[in-house]
């Protein structure tokens, strides 16, 4: 096979770093079976080791998509069935609106379609009754649509997966995942605890400010948070992953003296796992659908399935295209890192398979349009304001808690954004932190204006 260049990727790599300040980074690719993983600045601004191809990065929601995987294993042992109601396995189970849990079913944790408010960030202690008691905390939660109407992307139904797999197998949830996804996937490098990753060389977040990148604390995440968003690992461990769903849930056995050649063994059959990668519900903004976890579009016609990731000033990104039999991992450790992953995953995919995103093209909308949508949209944890400055829609965003502890101060109001049209009530925004993020008005069946989609989660109309 011809051995590919890579030292374009490099300088790309580092250019993006100097725009966006992000102090470390590492960035691996893996097509037609071979990887590469390369290292670029430092682990930490304040104790700077060299990033290498070795290092630990937080990835955050990537997480969710071993979560999904683990879940679908125990369907394919016959302990869980996806369309069962979720209250099947978790009897006591229940949400702010009484008629809500007997209707949400397990596929509909996997696919952010519970309805209800999903960024419910609590330490509810490190013990291993830490998803039992988060799963009853959540019983206050309020309602932000009917379940199964809208996509609103729901880290509480992750953390709830992880208790549902506790109950399901009668094991803490990570030595669940170590059990059935880490081992059998020679996944060696992957930890869950600060302890276990303290002893490796790790990178620590950061946020890019006037005077450059700050260290941000805390590291750790809590242990309710580990289903929907702990895993800390090597990019070869995040390829190898990948790996895997390339190839459809076979597990490559590394040739021996007495089988020389590569054999595969198959831990989860093909069907399943594409199932993972299949179109569940479909969103139409921040992607075009989503699988079991998995973030489905089209790139020039090819399907592309990928999940990000973001922890306390880590961010991160892990894409397959499954049919051209190529992954790309990149993990950040700075909130700019958002702009850099998304940037430097259109260069990639161009530039190692020709394959070229499509960037949203400006619409123009009558005045009456977008007028009427100025106001509050409202959710738990942070509100969005829509206003009208210079003749265009601005965005504005305002926190209302912490993550991911209530003792970890809350970030800075993010200024307002020009909001540009790209099709009838939808936007995006073209410059700034915010660069690329993408807002939706959701109608009610009558017309009228019911939520504003930002960031992946809906927030109710206060117009």
């Amino acid at each position: 096979m011809m051995k590919i260049d890579h030292e374009q990727l490099y300088k790309m790599v580092e250019q993006l770093m100097g725009e966006t300040a992000v102090p470390g980074a590492c960035v691996g690719v893996l097509q037609n079976g071979e990887t590469h993983v390369a290292g670029f600045g430092v682990t930490n601004v304040n104790h700077p080791l060299d990033v290498t191809a070795d290092t630990l990065f937080q990835i955050g929601s990537i997480t969710k998509t071993y979560t999904a995987t683990l879940l679908l294993r125990l369907v394919e042992l016959g302990k869980l069935d996806l369309d069962a109601p979720l209250l099947t396995y978790l009897p006591d189970f229940r949400v702010g609106d009484e008629t809500v849990a007997g209707q949400v079913r397990v596929r509909d944790l996997l696919t952010h379609t519970a309805g209800w408010v999903g960024d419910h960030f609590i330490d509810t202690g490190s013990g291993g009754d830490a998803n039992r008691n988060y799963a009853a905390s959540m019983a206050g939660l309020p309602q932000l649509a009917p379940p199964g109407t809208h996509f609103s992307y729901n880290n509480a139904s992750f953390s709830l997966a992880g208790h549902l797999i506790e109950t399901i197998t009668d094991m803490s949830y990570e030595a669940a995942m170590q059990q059935y996804i880490f081992d059998p996937l020679g996944l060696h490098h992957s930890y869950f605890y600060a302890g276990d990753v303290m002893t490796h060389r790790f990178a620590v977040g950061h946020r890019v400010t006037e005077n450059g990148a700050e260290v941000q604390t805390p590291w750790p995440l809590p242990r309710a948070v580990h289903p929907a968003g702990a895993i800390c690992c090597s990019v070869g461990d995040l390829l190898r992953y990948a790996q895997f769903h390339l190839n459809d849930g076979a597990l490559a056995v590394t040739p021996t003296t007495d089988t020389p050649t590569t054999d595969h063994q198959q831990l989860m059959s093909a069907d399943v796992v594409r199932q993972m990668r299949t179109a569940q519900f479909a969103v139409g903004d921040m992607m075009e659908a989503i699988g079991l976890a998995w973030f489905l579009d089209s790139v020039d016609g090819v399907l592309t399935a990928s999940h990000g990731g973001a922890t306390v000033g880590q961010l991160s990104l892990l894409l397959l295209v499954p049919e051209r039999q190529f992954a790309l991992a990149i993990v950040t450790n700075a909130d700019y890192g958002r702009v850099l992953t998304k940037e430097l995953s259109r260069w990639m995919l161009g530039h190692y398979l020709g394959l070229h995103v499509a960037e949203p093209e400006p619409i123009e909308l009558p005045e009456e349009a977008l007028k009427p949508l100025v106001g509050v949209y409202k959710r738990p944890f942070q509100d969005v304001a829509l206003g009208w400055e210079n003749g265009r829609l601005s965005l504005a965003v305002t926190f209302k808690q912490p993550f991911p502890t209530a003792d970890t101060p809350l970030p800075p109001p993010l200024p307002p954004a020009p909001l540009t049209p790209i099709a009838p009530d939808r936007f995006v925004v073209l410059e700034g932190p915010m660069k690329h993020q993408l807002a939706s008005i959701i109608r009610q069946p009558d017309g009228s204006v019911g939520w504003l989609r930002y960031g992946g989660r809906i927030h109710k109309v206060c117009i």
